[in-house]
């Protein structure tokens, strides 16, 4: 059965609607989820993380080693005999879900030592790969997109072994809209971080992330900062991401765009060879640039424009409305 939940949540600067389908979503939707795909036209949703790679754990990190756990009760997903002394990792969505069949990157460690990084013996990139491990002690990373579980594993001589690794992963996909249309997929990235720690600090999960694309995560609270333009037109939001589910969210920016020129009198040239510096009305910089015609979008309010020319410095006063579209002329006087 389908089942969906939609949640739309309306501030004065975001619109956020999030819509969550459940794991027996339409065929299209659940390859969405296992493939990371991004919709027709848009670009991969693999691209890189910030990190190639989760870090490695070491002895003093904050990485969450959980011991090996059996089978979930009532899990109905198929698992290949393992051969003797072999190691099958296998993947699932989460704990009563279904298998990851794409998109899985295996990491294993030598066993952790009592200080200093781990050492990386190894890497895999089939779904549920069958390795041939020496007896001891090893520390395996499951990546799933930017989701991922580390854990340690012991293996017995003489005996045959499936790990299953529930990374409890959900997907995110992020649009914009700029008034009542989207915003064009080149003018608008997204960066990713995660809730706040006891500290109060939040971490990076991603950088310029682009709308429409089906971004991995494990399930939990995310800040997401979406930034129209190339100056200060952002919006922030929170989202929450579910284990087996797809979120979405769209994001509603106010914005002007802003040209500015030096000229000697009202109506004039252009003047070329001019620094430009963009400020908000208590001196903080939002924009620096060079040129004749320096265009940048904005958020509405107050602003001073700074321009400098053959060492002298001219400033001027002005204000930005939402959706307005503005030449500011900077005086020499």
């Amino acid at each position: 059965m389908l089942m969906k939940a939609t949640k739309r949540v309306w501030t004065s600067w975001a619109m956020v609607s999030i819509a969550l389908a459940a794991l027996a979503l339409p065929a299209a939707a659940q390859q969405d989820m296992i493939d990371g795909a991004a919709p027709s036209g848009s670009d991969d949703a693999t691209a890189p993380p910030v990190q190639e790679q989760p870090p490695a754990p070491d002895a003093g990190s904050g990485t969450t080693v959980i011991p090996r756990s059996e089978p979930p009760a009532g899990s109905t997903t198929a698992i290949d005999p393992a051969g003797p002394d072999q190691l099958q990792l296998v993947a699932l969505l989460t704990a009563d879900g279904q298998r990851i069949e794409q998109g899985m990157i295996w990491r294993i460690y030598a066993p952790l030592p009592e200080k200093g990084k781990v050492k990386l013996l190894s890497t895999h990139e089939e779904p549920s790969p069958k390795l041939t491990l020496k007896p001891g002690e090893y520390v395996v990373n499951a990546a799933f997109g930017r989701a991922y579980l580390t854990r340690k594993i012991s293996l017995k001589p003489g005996t045959a072994t499936i790990e299953q690794f529930v990374l409890n992963a959900g997907g995110l996909r992020v649009s914009a809209k700029v008034g009542e249309a989207d915003a064009p997929g080149n003018t608008v990235r997204f960066n990713i971080y995660s809730d706040r720690d006891q500290q109060d600090n939040r971490r990076t999960i991603m950088m310029g992330a682009k709308p429409g694309v089906v971004v991995r995560l494990n399930a939990g609270i995310y800040q997401i900062e979406s930034t129209y333009g190339d100056a200060n037109a952002t919006v922030r939001t929170d989202v929450t991401v579910e284990a087996g589910k797809l979120t979405e969210t769209a994001l509603k920016h106010a914005a002007a765009r802003a040209t500015f020129k030096l000229v000697a009198r009202p109506g004039g040239e252009a003047t070329a060879d001019t620094q430009w510096r963009v400020e908000t009305s208590s001196g903080q910089l939002v924009k620096e640039n060079a040129g004749a015609f320096p265009t940048h979008m904005l958020a509405p309010g107050k602003y001073i424009a700074v321009a400098k020319h053959a060492g002298k410095v001219f400033k001027r006063e002005f204000a930005v409305e939402d959706g307005s579209q503005q030449e500011i002329e900077v005086l020499m006087e």
